[in-house]
């Protein structure tokens, strides 16, 4: 097994920066040194190869904890497979994903989970996990859910939205929640009251009210904080845990505030699409180009407080993880499917090539700090879903999972420089401070010199402990 002996680079932990020089033995890293001692110039010599990280930023590994690649949608399927989806995190600085095996009506949860199974093995670049997606609760999947926390999938998505594809009813809700009090295992809660949307979307069709920006007027933030209220009271019932997904909406996050301060175990996530992106300009475009921009929770509307409520929500840690909740589609072929009725647009946005730059710019712009960004990225994901401190932090016996980043670097993002497999970018045109410079992933250099030195099948699957918050 080969040395990697990173010297001269400022190491970001989720408590602070620290001038720290790092050496690496095969996929893990063995140790921490002052630069310029003894003990790192000799680590320096015996090392197999040094990378001078002079002026940049060593940071663990990104984590994000919410991708759906290859997920069926609308008579269709997101445009990045595992192999493709994860090459583009692996650019972006994410080394590890959590992904969701899909649990759909009238099927097994076992037979389903294989099929997921064997759609990411020896595909993915990086290491890889998965949540389930739990499509019909009955006795069959809650006792399912039960085995699965043992074999390392230890947390289960539930939707209040999608009547009739992936929604279930408060009664299923809560005996699902029942079930994780029990097992350990942590409830994932799309939150938005699809029966009440399901009526406005029908409404405004009849009304002829057919373009995309329609999809976020109809999906009203009323009714996102709506559901995320009732998750939480079902499971204040139900004695469990609560993670609520792509939290959009500055009501929403009131909702989660108020039970965290009533010392509930309820947390959040938020997405960059949350952060910079909006209903006017955005969703809103002229033409059909708002369907580029179809996600749902949706964007929300820039004549009030979201971004900035979100912002706050970071730094107060209402919100605890940001993650991408990337579901690409091109908009040739797949999102021009809904160009006569925006209900058969499918849902989703690519960016998680772009989640640790759009953060950082939050860094640039004083919204958080540099503990809080690595924090948000890859400490706070990998502790909730069971991955530290293998994943999500620079320390002796962690994976060598490494982003040199620098600070100094400005580019553009563009469709015609990003690694995901869509046709377009829902950040077109964004100018950005800060890049990805090196990636290592398990020791292992697979992005350097704006060149890809990775392959498909490096990645390895995780099987995942309990949610390090309830422990």
């Amino acid at each position: 097994m080969s040395t990697l002996f990173i010297k001269n680079g400022t190491v970001i932990s989720a408590t602070g920066a620290t001038a720290m020089d790092v050496l690496v033995d095969g996929e893990t890293i063995v140790a921490l040194y002052v630069p310029g001692s003894d003990l790192a110039s000799t680590a320096e010599g015996g090392a197999d190869r040094v990378i001078d990280a002079d002026g940049k930023y060593v940071i663990p590994g990104g984590v994000d904890v919410h991708t759906h690649m290859e997920l069926p949608f609308g008579g269709t399927f997101a445009s990045d497979t595992f192999e493709t989806g994860t090459r583009a995190a692996a650019w972006g600085g994410t080394t590890t994903i959590v992904d969701f095996a899909v649990q759909s009506h009238g099927r097994q949860v076992r037979e389903c989970l294989d099929e997921w199974m064997g759609k990411a093995e020896g595909e993915c670049a990086i290491d890889y996990g998965f949540h389930l997606i739990v499509g019909e609760v009955n006795e069959a999947s809650l006792k399912e859910m039960s085995t699965l926390v043992d074999e390392g999938i230890s947390s289960f998505k539930l939707f209040m939205a999608y009547p009739g594809v992936f929604y279930s009813d408060d009664g299923q809700v809560l005996r699902a929640m029942q079930n994780a009090s029990d097992s350990g295992g942590l409830i994932m809660m799309h939150a938005e009251n699809g029966i009440a949307i399901d009526v406005l979307a029908e409404q405004a069709v009849n009304r002829g009210e057919t373009d995309p920006v329609y999809h976020g007027r109809v999906r009203r933030e009323e009714l996102e904080s709506e559901a995320t209220h009732r998750a939480i009271k079902l499971a204040k019932v139900g004695a469990a845990p609560l993670y609520i997904v792509h939290l959009s909406a500055s009501e929403a996050l009131e909702e989660v505030a108020r039970a965290r301060n009533a010392g509930a175990n309820v947390f959040a996530e938020t997405c960059p699409q949350y952060l910079y992106l909006n209903l006017e300009d955005h969703l809103g475009a002229p033409g059909f180009d708002g369907a580029k921009y179809v996600c749902s929770t949706p964007l929300r509307s820039k004549h009030e407080h979201h971004h900035a409520d979100l912002w706050k929500g970071l730094r107060t840690d209402d919100l605890s993880v940001v993650s991408t909740d990337h579901c690409p589609f091109c908009f040739k072929d797949q999102k021009e499917l809904g160009r006569d009725d925006f209900r058969a647009i499918p849902n989703g946005i690519g960016g998680v090539e772009h989640r640790l730059d759009l953060i950082y710019q939050g860094v640039v712009q004083g919204e958080i700090g540099l503990a809080r960004w690595v924090e948000l990225c890859a400490t706070t994901p990998a502790r909730m879903f069971g991955l530290y401190p293998r994943k999500g932090v620079i320390q002796p016996g962690s994976d060598a999972d490494i982003v040199l980043y620098d600070p100094n670097a400005t580019w553009s993002i563009s469709v015609d420089n990003h690694h995901m497999n869509m046709d377009y970018s829902a950040y077109e045109g964004f100018e950005v401070q800060g890049k990805v410079d090196t990636v290592i992933s398990r020791g292992r250099v697979i992005v350097e010199n704006d060149n890809y030195h990775g392959s498909k099948g490096d990645g390895r699957y995780l099987r995942r402990g309990l949610c390090e918050y309830l422990m």
